[in-house]
């Protein structure tokens, strides 16, 4: 099936979908505070995991992925970005390193990868494995993991690293990560241990004023920490003639009442390459390797990073001029589309035209509401000759055939909050 960009403002049924369906367990406000005061437990189980065995498990995920692999070490884990001919992003996720012939892809990469097994003559297996993924981060994280487990293995451990652990009387793993730019790990392992081993933290939390991150701030801690995440700031670049066979493929893998994007905002592409974005203009330049020209997209991407068009910023949004689209609801007569709070649940790209005297320098994406900073935030990609911090820009605000606001922004780093992600572990035990 052909999408278009029409298709992708309405959805089948005229409406998209959360992919998180969880509730608010305390508050918005109060769970938000959470990884910067004390810590919470969130939920990421939705991801997929594919296991890649076999001699050329390595070569196969090497000749789709941007990544340098000079150097992996089993235990490892790398933020694998796949992408295609033009260095635009297809999926990307985390891939561990468990074996020397034993790799797990967490996240849609592993459709791509497998789609890509099935077509090549490769001596390597691919297995469908379902494992929970509960992320426990902020200041009082280790503390609370400590508690549960050998504290000198978790202590040990180096960033972007998987550590064997035991936790609720099962064997599982603690990866070193930190989504919410702060200190943290995620504990994996097969399903079956996934309720043990979540209310273990729950319990061991208590004093620690633990939080579970509920689905109406879930996103708010990529927002703040810079963290560009598919569907909301970009969409998979699957939409071309070339991809037609891996759509087919990969829609076998989606719910039937879903599609793979969903789009929504004042910027008006024509084609759905215009929502496609590169590891560059998200940020993730220091994962693209220029060492080897063997994997798909690898010119491209390094002529774009040695020229880059686009960068990724932070917006910080006019507090008056964001009222004023808010303060439009409570007068008669027309009014601007509903800025929700904290931000859009509904599962789409919500893509904002940036001008700069009238004219288009980038787009803003993950608009919204920081309680902790009292900003409305989004992230942005725009031009490299608008992207000093401290630039004014306007934000257009509305669909297209709405009411529209110009909205007063400034360009902020990205990330916005501090990076306190690789700090010293035993210093917060």
């Amino acid at each position: 099936m052909a999408y278009t960009v029409q298709d992708m403002r309405k959805g089948p049924e005229g409406y998209a979908w959360s992919r998180f369906g969880l509730p608010e367990y305390t508050d918005w406000m109060d769970e938000s505070l959470s990884w910067k005061e004390s810590c919470y437990i969130g939920d990421w189980s939705f991801l997929w995991q594919h296991r890649f065995t076999g001699p050329d498990a390595l070569k196969l995920i090497a000749d789709f992925t941007v990544n340098s692999f000079e150097t992996f070490e089993v235990g490892q884990s790398k933020h694998a970005v796949h992408t295609n001919k033009d260095g635009k992003v297809i999926h990307e996720g985390v891939l561990t390193k468990f074996g020397e012939e034993d790799f797990m892809v967490h996240g849609r990469g592993g459709y791509w990868l497998s789609f890509n097994l099935g077509r090549g003559e490769y001596d390597a297996q691919v297995t469908r494995d379902d494992w929970f993924m509960y992320q426990v981060s902020g200041p009082k994280a280790i503390k609370v993991l400590e508690s549960l487990t050998d504290a000198e293995v978790l202590l040990s451990a180096k960033f972007m690293h998987a550590v064997p652990v035991r936790i609720a009387g099962h064997d599982i793993f603690a990866l070193r990560q930190g989504m919410a730019g702060e200190l943290g790990f995620e504990l994996q392992g097969p399903k079956e241990f996934g309720e043990d081993v979540y209310q273990a933290v729950l319990e061991a939390g208590q004093e620690h004023h633990i939080r579970k991150m509920g689905g109406r701030i879930a996103m708010i801690n990529h927002l703040e920490a810079s963290y560009p995440t598919i569907a909301s700031d970009y969409i998979p670049a699957i939409f071309d003639e070339d991809m037609t066979e891996y759509m087919e493929y990969f829609l076998a893998s989606m719910p039937s009442f879903a599609q793979p994007a969903y789009i929504a905002g004042s910027f008006e592409g024509r084609d759905p390459s215009e929502y496609y974005r590169s590891p560059i203009e998200l940020g993730w330049a220091k994962v693209v390797t220029t060492r080897r020209a063997d994997y798909l997209g690898a010119q491209a991407l390094a002529a774009e990073k040695a020229n880059p068009r686009r960068v990724l910023r932070t917006l910080e949004w006019n507090a008056e001029d964001v009222a004023a689209v808010q303060n439009s609801l409570l007068g008669e007569g027309e009014h601007y589309d509903f800025m929700e709070m904290p931000r859009d649940q509904r599962g789409y790209m919500w893509c904002d035209r940036i001008e700069v005297d009238g004219v288009l320098v980038g787009t803003a994406t993950s608009r919204g509401y920081s309680y902790f900073f009292r900003k409305m935030l989004s992230l942005a990609t725009v031009d490299v000759e608008h992207a000093e911090i401290g630039t004014c820009v306007n934000v257009i605000w509305g669909a297209p055939g709405h009411p529209q606001k110009s909205i007063r922004a400034v360009v902020r780093p990205a990330p916005y909050k501090e990076d306190r992600s690789r700090g010293e572990l035993r210093a917060a035990s």
